[in-house]
């Protein structure tokens, strides 16, 4: 490649990002979360869910296999990246075992006959995995060199920003 065109050429952030102390927190708080789960579906949560009307057993049995998946899921993904972080693992090594590992979908709606009746706790583990799993989605697409999307809001805002400069430089070029 010649020099004018590697001058042109774009870094990529998102990797050095993962690899950043960012990832190590996202690390301790997904791998503290799991066993936190664990705990309480083996503990408390048996105790809880004992004590709940039919449909709502039903329900708590359903969602804490849903989330139970999705944590192991999510394990997956962080053990992965943290081995690429060590260097005991390339990232195309990663991105190969990272496609074997296919995320469950996140549920938009939750709620639904039964969901008011589950225990707190259960509940709020269900919100903090749904938040780690977009956390982590945000952090594989950095990964893989995405670039969050920026949505137009007010004038003065990051993508109005962005706007005005890619009109100001484009008239330069001309």
């Amino acid at each position: 490649m010649d020099d004018s065109r590697q001058k042109h050429r774009p870094v990529a952030i998102g990797p050095r990002i993962v690899a950043s102390g960012g990832f190590d927190l996202l690390y301790r708080e997904g791998m503290v979360l799991i066993e936190e789960v664990a705990s309480y579906l083996d503990g408390d949560g048996r105790t809880e869910s004992r004590g709940l009307p039919r449909e709502a057993s039903f329900l708590y049995a359903s969602e804490s296999m849903r989330l139970t998946t999705r944590l192991m899921q999510l394990a997956s993904w962080l053990l992965l990246q943290r081995a690429v972080n060590e260097g005991e693992l390339t990232a195309e090594n990663a991105r190969t075992e990272k496609e074997k590992v296919r995320f469950s979908a996140t549920p938009t709606d939750r709620g639904g006959p039964g969901y008011g009746e589950l225990p707190d706790r259960l509940r709020d583990y269900i919100a903090k995995g749904d938040r780690l799993f977009d956390r982590v989605q945000q952090f594989d697409k950095l990964e893989r060199g995405g670039v969050p999307e920026y949505a137009p809001s007010a004038e003065g805002g990051i993508a109005d920003q962005l706007a005005r400069l890619k009109a100001a430089f484009g008239r330069l070029k001309e």
